[in-house]
């Protein structure tokens, strides 16, 4: 992302999509033992959660104010990097390493 492009709203748009994931694990017991399901999420509920982790990692942030820590998240995630990036990744590792337990959704 360069510094010249100025556009707000796509920059927001690339950011949401960057964090928005596509399958999420759940916790299911099965026989007395918790498993994590990989579920799938449509994009709806997908979108939510990707401005709810964007929110979360704009609060971890150091910073001036919400303003400023936002708006860093939001240009880190459109660049492809930064707290929620990661926490997309880290959910998608989950559920591809729980993929065994996928027939007890």
């Amino acid at each position: 992302m360069s510094r010249r492009e100025t556009n707000p709203l796509s920059v927001l748009r690339q950011a949401i999509h960057g964090v928005t994931p596509g399958i999420a694990v759940k916790a299911r017991r099965v026989g007395g033992s918790t498993h994590q399901v990989p579920i799938e999420i449509g994009s709806t509920q997908g979108k939510a959660l990707a401005i709810r982790w964007l929110l979360a990692a704009s609060r971890k942030r150091p910073g001036r104010n919400m303003a400023f820590k936002l708006s860093s998240e939001l240009v880190d995630a459109a660049k492809g990097s930064g707290d929620a990036i990661r926490k997309r990744e880290e959910t998608h590792r989950m559920a591809e390493a729980n993929r065994a337990f996928a027939h007890f959704r």
